[in-house]
């Protein structure tokens, strides 16, 4: 291709509204352009990217057993009634009328109408398992739409549907996706990690979430320092504390004047943060209203503290509610005395001569311990922290990562199907409700990715299965015959040999075009000179790693070549 007939727009300045470094490089590097909020037209350059990753998915997807189908954006009203979504999904949920006014929505994902597909066609055990999958545009009514192709209302997505007869098939199922997922993302040549996850509004029983590791990630998530095992900070799991000696002590009142916090009362009482205890005031979405003791050097996991309740959402009391509830001021919260329901983190388990809230402004008690108030449930209710055992390991320790979610895998058990009543017959003539998983992966989402985790000062340098193009030849000056004339050998000899390349024939500036070069970032480029053809030389770089080689105008194209393959082969 010459970058005199191709469409490759760039900018010098970052667009007013890209926030992160990925929407500020596909916008200046010629890939994408805002239509509206959260919705892009992909430019050649931006879709050659796409396109790579849905044939890398569609390779991992076909050689574990699954089958390509496509679904249709708009999806009628009756199946979500169905499945109780239409009601529960909320916003994001585009709902329209047709001209009849038949009720539409612009499909999120696809679990309704690929359950009506399968109840439709499946009838036996015999046809099981199946698994099948589309690579798709999908809609979303985000409420605050960013960060480009990290949140845009539009997105392409791959997503796939499982079902088999019962639990042991869905998990053998579920395994297989779990390593093509694996497989996907190492063959893009990102650093990843595949985390245990909360199943959220999507239902089912467990979840892995493959996070691309990034500083500007938008989750937290820990690995543990000595085994593979990784979670979000949602779902971190965190070990009950060591038995402790107890400290016998008394519940003493202290004056603390004016200090509310848990910072200003340990360094009042000179005490540390870990032996105190703070207390929360949490209110369900049922209404009801909870105490809540955590450490106080640690964080509350409000998604462990709902699972542990039952319900679906919780929020902090404000302060009218804390004083209505509990008589006291917020600040100077304790459990003893408290009439409300208490549940408490686990590490109270490994306290004792503790401080807390004593219910009463600039007052707290001191020496408390366990037996001094009521715990209805000690659970694990906080978040993980650096440092803290691995649950899995003997030895190993937590480390945070920053992390952008790509790629999302749950057992869904029978959430759906029940509810649609999706059944096939046993081998016993009886009919079993199917067991379900599904899978997702955001194509564009995770070319974004791959550009947060890859890139300078000077622009992007995705890694060479993911970049539109694999190499790039740059001619100093078009219109001296001898540079432009081995430009073209070298040019036509790359495209002999399969390479991906782009010619920059175009009459600029060599400033420009080397600027041009490193921001889009196409992996390898050949520079062609004057000066250095006279001694029958042209330059290779590596974009990557800036590595220099000079290399002669009839070798070059073979180790350009040499380096594709390496690459490729690397997956």
């Amino acid at each position: 291709m010459r970058y005199t007939q191709y469409l490759l727009p760039t900018l010098k300045e970052n667009p007013a509204d890209a926030e992160v470094i990925s929407h500020q490089l596909m916008m200046r590097a010629g890939m994408i352009r805002k239509v509206a909020a959260g919705i892009y037209s992909y430019l050649p350059f931006g879709l050659r990217s796409i396109r790579k990753m849905e044939q890398i998915v569609r390779e991992e997807m076909d050689r574990a057993g699954a089958i390509e189908c496509l679904m249709p954006m708009a999806n009628p009203a009756e199946l979500w009634q169905e499945s109780g979504r239409w009601e529960k999904y909320g916003k994001e949920l585009l709902r329209f009328k047709d001209r009849k006014e038949t009720e539409f929505c612009m499909g999120p994902t696809h679990e309704e109408v690929v359950t009506d597909i399968i109840r439709n066609t499946v009838k036996s055990y015999k046809q099981l398992p199946l698994n099948l999958y589309q690579i798709q545009t999908k809609f979303r009514d985000e409420i605050r739409p960013r960060f480009g192709l990290m949140r845009g209302r539009e997105f392409i997505m791959k997503d796939a549907y499982s079902f088999d007869l019962d639990d042991e098939g869905a998990a053998a199922s579920y395994q297989k996706m779990y390593q093509a997922y694996r497989n996907i993302f190492q063959r893009c040549g990102l650093k990843f990690r595949s985390v245990e996850a909360d199943s959220g509004a999507i239902g089912g029983s467990s979840s892995h979430e493959f996070m691309v590791l990034a500083e500007s990630g938008e989750d937290a998530i820990v690995s543990c320092s000595g085994c593979e095992y990784a979670a979000n900070v949602e779902k971190a799991e965190v070990l009950p504390p060591q038995a402790v000696e107890v400290v016998n002590g008394e519940p003493t009142k202290v004056e603390t004047p004016e200090c509310r916090s848990i910072e200003e009362v340990a360094e009042f009482l000179q005490r540390p943060s870990a032996q105190l205890v703070k207390t929360l005031i949490v209110e369900t979405d049922q209404g009801a209203c909870v105490a809540v003791l955590l450490r106080g050097d640690h964080e509350l996991n409000e998604i462990k503290l709902s699972h542990v309740l039952g319900c679906d959402q919780i929020a902090l009391a404000d302060d009218d509610l804390v004083r209505k509830v509990t008589g006291a001021p917020v600040g100077y919260l304790g459990p003893l005395g408290m009439k409300l329901k208490v549940v408490a983190d686990q590490a109270l388990q490994g306290m004792s001569n503790f401080v807390v809230g004593a219910n009463q402004v600039d007052s707290h008690f001191t020496g408390v311990n366990l037996g001094d108030f009521k715990v209805e449930q000690f659970a694990d209710l906080r978040q993980a922290i650096v440092g803290d055992p691995c649950p899995r390991c003997a030895g190993g320790k937590f480390e945070i990562w920053r992390g952008i979610e790509v790629g999302h895998v749950f057992n869904l058990g029978t959430k759906y199907s029940e509810a649609m009543n999706a059944t096939v017959l046993d081998d016993q003539g009886k009919a079993r409700a199917l067991v379900m998983g599904c899978y997702g992966i955001g194509i564009g989402r995770t070319v974004a990715a791959a550009i947060e985790q890859n890139h300078d000062e000077n622009g992007m340098f995705l890694p060479l299965p993911l970049a539109p193009f694999q190499a790039l030849v740059l001619i100093i000056n078009p219109k001296d015959d001898t540079v432009r004339e081995a430009a073209e050998a070298i040019y036509q000899a790359l495209l002999d040999l399969g390479v991906e390349v782009l010619l920059d024939d175009r009459d600029e500036r060599p400033g420009i075009k080397f600027k041009d070069a490193d921001l889009v970032g196409i992996p390898l480029r050949i520079t062609v000179g004057a000066r250095s053809l006279k001694e029958g030389n042209v330059e290779l770089k590596q974009r990557a790693s800036g590595e220099l080689q000079m290399l002669s105008v009839d070798a070059v194209a073979q180790r350009v070549r040499q380096l594709v393959s390496a690459a490729l082969a690397a997956e």
